[in-house]
């Protein structure tokens, strides 16, 4: 039987039964993407097949590879965020994740490609090229976290972390009709992941279905004094949240995100979605989020200064790549500064950091990102108002299924309007994920975004799974 399509849970009982050992699973998935890797490129680079094997211990809780996104640090292991200015960087730490999976028995199994830096929504900004979408190779995956969801859709993982800045996790998972949680702020150590946007960024599961979601969190969830952003409060064991229930909660749909633009075929999924929820006894009302419509533009003068002032530390100085210039035309110092830069950032990136850079310049701070911050402020309170009396919020993850490599490439705008749905969650703090919920008449996958409160992951799993178990649609598989 082949291993590699199952989920972790459906693997870890084969462990446990003696019907299959970690070494076999491995020996699956490395044969898997020996088949299709070549079609999906999802990774930026898999680790050596006889490293994981000696790390593999058959007597650990979860002895099972993961496929981590590259810009998670492992300590001594290159670690690049998908950018040539990170090339040979190898990291003198681990991050918290690493070191918490490793604890159980998690074996890194390799790193996934992504945009660089963790800037875009389709994976193409790589200095390693673009991934493709397992369900349509001339589409994107999905981004920043495309490389992850691809490897996961694709069979060549059994599931995946990535990280959600402005819906980075999610937005690829409903490209790639699979399972993505951002938790809370704070739920998750930041530590070990290198900075795009500090006040946004969060650590995520990416699975094949919402049992490995909760398996997952239960292995990374957790205070860490090593993050200053890590929050103090007590994690549950989320797989206690796995319950096939909703009767009487309470579920608002924003009217703000069913507007024009939104894919006819997306709607008509989510719609469908909302009465299987109906049918199992939850209770929809609409709701309005009435500063919706800043959240796209707030996101883009907050996320872009605060990813400014990370990238400074990336000037040839430290670490990573140094481009000598071949003749001084200022100083030495900054002559490399620029040359660095230059050469080492891709097109997404410069923009942004000029972006940034902008919004944070004298005389513009107060327009820009001071009014950035008020804004953040007054949809994080629409939030607030509305899970006074609603439990979640129901909305699609992406207006529309993936689209092609290179539509949007030259618009810049067009590209960043794909992440409409999901910016709010990272503005607000709050969990969010993604889940299945349907295709469109071209076989590409839609998704479902369900919200919480604060620290309320318990509810969006719950949610999700009762959806989950009365439907089929996470047990599609791509034809690859």
């Amino acid at each position: 039987m082949n291993l590699f399509p199952l989920t972790a849970h459906e693997l870890l009982d084969l462990i446990k039964s003696k019907a299959a050992t970690p070494q076999n699973i491995f020996q699956s998935l490395s044969e898997r993407t020996a088949s299709v890797e070549g079609q999906v490129k999802a990774f930026a680079r898999t680790r050596d097949e006889k490293t994981v094997l000696a790390e593999i211990d058959p007597a650990a809780n979860v002895p099972l590879p993961i496929t981590i996104k590259d810009n998670i640090c492992i300590k001594g292991e290159e670690t690049t965020c998908a950018s040539k200015i990170l090339k040979g960087f190898r990291p003198p730490y681990s991050a918290t994740v690493i070191e918490k999976l490793r604890q159980k028995g998690c074996v890194v199994q390799a790193q996934a490609n992504m945009d660089e830096f963790a800037f875009g929504s389709s994976t193409e900004n790589s200095a390693y090229g673009p991934t493709r979408n397992p369900w349509g190779l001339d589409r994107v995956p999905g981004g920043s976290s495309g490389g992850s969801a691809a490897a996961v859709a694709a069979d060549e993982a059994i599931w995946a972390l990535g990280s959600d800045t402005g819906g980075s996790i999610r937005q690829p998972a409903s490209f790639c009709g699979i399972v993505g949680l951002k938790p809370t702020y704070g739920r998750v150590s930041r530590y070990g992941l290198i900075a795009f946007a500090s006040s946004l960024d969060q650590i995520g599961p990416l699975t094949k279905d919402v049992t490995d979601c909760a398996l997952l969190m239960n292995l990374i969830a957790g205070h860490d004094e090593r993050d200053s952003t890590s929050a103090d409060v007590p994690v549950p064991d989320y797989t206690k949240a796995l319950i096939k229930d909703v009767k009487g909660m309470k579920i608002g749909i924003p009217k703000e995100y069913f507007i024009e633009g939104m894919d006819p075929e997306v709607k008509q999924a989510v719609d469908a979605a909302v009465e299987v929820l109906r049918k199992a006894g939850a209770v929809f009302t609409e709701v309005s989020l009435p500063h919706t419509e800043y959240a796209v533009a707030t996101y883009y003068i907050l996320a872009t200064a605060e990813a400014s002032s990370n990238l400074a530390r990336f000037d040839g100085v430290q670490y990573g790549l140094r481009a000598q210039p071949e003749k001084t035309r200022k100083t030495p110092l900054i002559d490399l500064y620029e040359e660095t830069r230059d050469k080492g950032f891709g097109w997404e990136a410069k923009r942004r950091i000029m972006l940034g850079t902008y919004a944070l310049s004298s005389g513009y701070y107060d327009a820009y990102y001071l009014r950035g911050l008020k804004v953040r402020t007054l949809i994080k309170n629409d939030f607030d108002s509305v899970f006074k009396e609603f439990d979640a919020v129901i909305t699609p993850t992406s207006p529309s299924t993936a689209f092609k490599i290179g539509e949007k490439a030259a618009d810049p705008l067009s590209m960043y309007l794909s992440d409409i749905y999901t910016i709010s969650a990272n503005l607000a703090g709050i969990p969010a994920i993604s889940i299945p919920c349907g295709f469109s008449k071209e076989k590409l996958p839609i998704g479902l975004q369900i919200l919480g409160k604060p620290f309320a992951e318990e509810t969006l799993l719950r949610i999700a799974y009762t959806y989950e178990q009365n439907t089929g649609w996470h047990k599609e598989r791509t034809s690859l």
